[in-house]
């Protein structure tokens, strides 16, 4: 192996190792309308505890597509996804979003957005929100995986 091949790999796993690193510690919100925390990895893994979107965690650990959290009294794992580092209250202001900006933050609309979207007509999210609370027990879901021969994945 040449010289620039050896220092090329060793540059991609000092900055891999820092990107992790930084991680850890770090102050994170979640980013989606309610997320299990997993006594381990993997989607089918215990569930601990639930946090709901804009909850505060704290980093303690990064594994792959996983990030370990506390938040308060709760340790677990999520997928790493379902965090942003992205406050949902504004600096220097003390009230918190109302929940009708929340799912519409959830849904990824910005105030631009936003704005945009209330130029429409006919347009209508209410569909978006009854997908939203559609939920299938871990369980059933394990079942059909199982049934149908499917790949569990992670």
């Amino acid at each position: 192996m040449d010289m620039k091949r050896i220092f090329f790999i060793l540059l991609l796993c000092l900055t891999v190792s820092a990107v992790f690193a930084q991680r850890r510690g770090e102050t994170m919100y979640v980013a989606v309308r309610s997320v299990p925390l997993k006594a381990s990895t993997g989607f089918f893994a215990r569930t601990v505890g639930n946090l709901t979107y804009g909850a505060q965690v704290t980093v303690l650990a990064v594994n792959g597509k996983w990030a370990q959290l506390r938040s308060g009294s709760l340790t677990g794992w999520t997928a790493s996804s379902n965090l942003t580092s992205k406050r949902v209250v504004a600096q220097g202001d003390t009230r918190s979003a109302s929940a009708s900006e929340m799912a519409m933050a959830g849904k990824g609309f910005s105030e631009e957005v936003e704005r945009e979207y209330k130029t429409g007509k006919d347009l209508n999210y209410g569909a978006v929100d009854d997908l939203e609370k559609v939920t299938v027990a871990d369980g059933d879901l394990l079942g059909f995986i199982d049934e149908g021969h499917l790949a569990r994945g992670e």
